[in-house]
């Protein structure tokens, strides 16, 4: 029974994501943009389906012990005043 309901449930979440996708510009949405809004949050979720690239920190944030130095590192820029601006000089425009 659990298996039957996870499955149901993987089936509905995958099926949604490309409901949705008719919605997105061309070549966003669909698995990759709930990928990137499951994953990565909202804001990353919205800025890939703009048109911006997941950057490689963010990537990081799927490995189970990485994750943390990389979260306590994004954590020191924010506490040191780091924007979107500054990060888009820094890593370019395509991904911020």
């Amino acid at each position: 029974m659990k298996r039957a309901l996870a499955m149901l449930m993987t089936g509905l979440l995958l099926g949604s994501a490309t409901i949705t996708s008719a919605a997105a510009p061309e070549g966003r949405g669909g698995l990759m943009g709930f990928i990137a809004g499951c994953c990565f949050g909202i804001r990353a979720g919205g800025a890939y389906n703009s048109g911006k690239e997941i950057h490689w920190r963010q990537w990081v944030r799927i490995v189970p012990i990485a994750n943390l130095v990389f979260a306590v590192w994004d954590g020191i820029d924010g506490a040191n005043g780091m924007q979107s601006s500054d990060y888009a000089k820094k890593y370019g425009s395509a991904f911020y």
